[in-house]
């Protein structure tokens, strides 16, 4: 099976997440042997110095992707998917291994914008991908200054890290001193080192860096074509204003779960997932210019199509499928309405 070939299952199940739904701990067929759904993945926290005290974890070999991951976007994937195939061609556990926090929110670098993929978001695709188990490593100062042969002898030889698959750009160790030849040097005849070459999409290399751009742009379809899935957040809806509700359109307002990557400001046709409900909607964020003035804190507002109740401390995951426009001012609340209605129609209508 081929790269392509491969992502055209992820996006089949990232399309067909409902089909799929699995019992307690099963790994079941989809829509190849090549792709599984694994409702069991494990999750192992490790913080440096480690001790790895599961007998388990250190007596079986595996095939580890290691990455950030941040997005797990189309390149990302490309990582994965090839670990879970080299995994499940020498008969071995499947395995990632991220860090969180994000190291460069630990770092307090300032370009970090905040998270494309949180953690709790990063294990649901993961286990959706087939992987087995996922090592999330406690980045902090003092891990921060390992050096690549500490990272190798201290973390991944005892894992039984039977191969390593990263991308072409990979880097690791303090200040990044460690690189792929590096890696391959280091695991000498313990491990294999497996290098998966840039995913490009219409000639350009997929990043997570220009998905921030895309999304930033209000450019959601591109954006959704390089994640391989829609962007989406997760939030747990708080008493707010009420004013949608006296205007005809009640909105869930979000509290966001995470410090995600905040898209353009805007109105958007969204997907919103309550529990096993899937619903149609639109959502703007921004700082409701018509109420307020542009100082105040961006709030995310959706309302719901076709719903009636209340979902007050409920968590909400919202897909933002398409930018349907920018936010504006309006001159009276009767041109809000009638705005807000055909937004409303505009959504149905995207959404089908």
């Amino acid at each position: 099976m081929n790269i392509n070939q491969q992502f055209e299952l992820l996006r089949y199940f990232y399309r067909n997440k409902e089909a799929l739904s699995l019992g307690s701990c099963d790994v079941k067929l989809g829509l190849s042997s090549e792709m599984q759904v694994n409702d069991c993945m494990k999750t192992v926290m490790l913080t440096y110095p480690q001790t790895l005290t599961s007998d388990e974890l250190r007596r079986q070999p595996q095939v580890l992707a290691i990455g950030q991951f941040d997005g797990m976007h189309l390149g990302h994937a490309s990582v994965i998917l090839s670990a879970v195939r080299i995994a499940r061609e020498k008969g071995m556990q499947s395995a990632v291994m991220t860090f969180h926090p994000h190291p460069k929110e630990v770092m307090r670098k300032g370009d970090y914008e905040g998270y494309l993929t949180p953690l709790r978001d990063k294990e649901d695709i993961l286990a959706e991908m087939g992987v087995d188990v996922l090592y999330v490593v406690k980045f902090n100062e003092e891990f921060s200054h390992l050096t690549p042969e500490q990272f190798v002898h201290d973390l991944l030889i005892p894992l039984q890290t039977r191969t390593a698959v990263v991308g072409f750009d990979f880097r690791f160790g303090h200040k990044g001193a460690g690189d792929e030849q590096m890696l391959r040097s280091l695991g000498s005849n313990e491990m294999a080192v497996e290098t998966v070459p840039p995913f490009l999409l219409n000639g350009e290399k997929v990043s997570s860096s220009l998905i921030r751009g895309l999304l930033k742009r209000g450019e959601m379809d591109e954006a959704s074509q390089w994640l391989g899935r829609p962007y989406s957040i997760r939030g747990t809806v708080i008493h707010g204003e009420k004013r949608g509700r006296t205007i005809g359109f009640p909105t869930a307002n979000l509290e966001l779960t995470d410090h995600y990557v905040a898209p353009a400001k805007g109105v958007y046709a969204v997907r919103v997932y309550h529990g096993k409900q899937s619903l149609r909607g639109v959502m703007n964020l921004g700082v409701k210019p018509t109420f307020h003035d542009s100082g105040m804190k961006p709030t995310f507002e959706v309302h719901v199509l076709d719903f009636e109740g209340h979902l007050y401390d409920e968590e909400l995951k919202v897909e933002l499928v398409h930018y349907i426009r920018e936010e504006r001012k309006f001159d009276s609340i009767d041109a809000l309405i009638s705005q807000i209605r055909e937004d409303a129609l505009t959504a149905a209508r995207l959404l089908g």
